[in-house]
């Protein structure tokens, strides 16, 4: 098993397939899941000739079961130890939900030379939560929910995200996958429930306008017009705005959980940007 350890002695559990030498597409997974959610890419990829890379992001998967550190600061260092260590130079990142605000941060402040190109996938930047400053986000009562369905039962929650609105199973004539469901709630189980309970504030609270604007490299936004976790009204045409370099792609009637429910849509479409 590979891993790598942190300055806090946080040993973060990551994959790394293909040839060394090829062009490097680092995967960044959403809440609560783990490197394990990027299966239908990382093998789409490999056959492609692509170095494929994802990671346990602290307190998920077989990464360390942390009780501190569980922020999107955090988040990014361990992103840059693992990208040291490795000694990637201009690696893609693509991050999907919680993952997308991840790679908008590490992204923001890597070192020149290490990123060539970021991908945000139903993602949570500018920022979720409902204020005056967002008045269109998602009310703080509804992430208040899923703490307390996390302190309650997190493995019946984790049944209900999955085979409710996270893969668009809730919706009338849905293609449903048992298999699919029980995958989710695999990967939520394997991690940490302190890390996860604090991960729902990271994803939800972090405001990551300024990260969206200090981003230099060519940035391709990819979100379901039927995204019932990160709305898309509040999330991809915003964060357009604000980037430097954007380009966004929407898809009618996708939902959050699209990599998994539609890789045949979703993989062609990340390819001919990674080709660009």
């Amino acid at each position: 098993m590979e891993t790598i350890t942190t300055s806090d002695g946080v040993t973060i559990y990551f994959k790394d397939w293909g040839p060394k030498d090829a062009q490097a597409l680092v995967f960044h997974h959403g809440w609560p899941l783990s490197a394990d959610d990027w299966d239908a890419q990382m093998l789409f990829f490999l056959t492609h000739g692509y170095r494929v890379i994802a990671h346990d992001r602290r307190g998920h998967g077989r990464s360390t079961q942390t009780g501190s550190g569980n922020d999107m600061d955090t988040y990014a260092a361990d992103v840059t130890v693992l990208t040291d260590a490795l000694d990637l130079k201009g690696a893609i990142h693509i991050g999907h939900s919680t993952g997308g605000g991840e790679v908008a941060r590490y992204v923001a402040r890597a070192e020149p030379g290490r990123v060539s190109k970021a991908v945000l996938i139903g993602a949570v930047p500018p920022i979720m939560v409902k204020s005056q400053k967002n008045p269109l986000g998602t009310p703080i009562e509804v992430f208040d929910g899923f703490r307390a369905s996390l302190l309650s039962n997190r493995a019946q929650l984790y049944i209900d995200v999955p085979a409710g609105p996270f893969y668009g199973f809730n919706r009338h004539g849905a293609k449903v996958s048992e298999g699919v469901i029980r995958n989710w709630w695999r990967q939520g189980m394997m991690g940490g429930a302190k890390a996860q309970y604090d991960c729902i504030r990271a994803f939800s609270e972090t405001d990551f306008t300024e990260d969206l604007g200090a981003i230099k490299v060519p940035t391709l936004v990819m979100h379901g017009l039927d995204d019932q976790i990160v709305p898309y009204a509040d999330s991809a045409p915003l964060s357009v705005k604000l980037l430097r370099k954007g380009a966004l792609k929407s898809y009618e009637g996708l939902p959050h959980g699209m990599c998994t429910t539609h890789p045949d849509v979703i993989n062609p479409d990340l390819l001919a940007f990674i080709r660009q």
